[in-house]
């Protein structure tokens, strides 16, 4: 089980880290004049500029919406929250499922090194592994304590 709360955490890790960026324009994928404080769109550039394929008008017509871009930025941090420190992980992989299905979708064209997998494809098999495994969650996490005091009695809330 430590593996899978390892993966878990680096999972979860990578969430964060996409939240942070978008959120402060670190200069990593997102620079600092187009970050989400500084009025920037978390999903514009993306959704503009990479969506190609059969879905392409789909997720263009979503692209700055402020709707998605606050529905993206909370998706981000809730995922990024619940696998990081190990508390509603199930629900939390179910969202990040969600989300990278949709991420994978809008690019919806071969992969350039693979024409079926790419991260995206990766990631949502970790995360059925952590729906599967929420013991995940007690290895450097809250779930025991979120098991116990939290709403992680209710089944998928573990």
């Amino acid at each position: 089980m430590k593996i899978w709360g390892l993966l878990r955490i680096l999972l979860g890790w990578i969430f964060l880290w996409a939240f942070i960026d978008k959120l402060w324009g670190l200069g990593f994928a997102t620079a600092s004049e187009r970050a989400w404080l500084a009025g920037g769109s978390p999903t514009r550039g993306f959704l503009n500029s990479v969506t190609e394929g059969p879905f392409a008008e789909i997720f263009k017509s979503l692209a700055g919406n402020p709707i998605v871009d606050w529905l993206f930025m909370l998706g981000l941090l809730f995922v990024g929250l619940t696998l990081f420190f190990g508390f509603s992980v199930r629900l939390g992989s179910l969202a990040g499922i969600i989300m990278l299905g949709f991420i994978y979708l809008a690019g919806f064209l071969p992969p350039e090194n693979n024409p079926i997998v790419d991260d995206h494809i990766i990631y949502i098999v970790v995360m059925l592994g952590l729906i599967l495994n929420p013991e995940s969650a007690n290895f450097l996490g809250f779930g025991r304590c979120w098991q116990k005091y939290g709403l992680g009695r209710f089944g998928f809330f573990r």
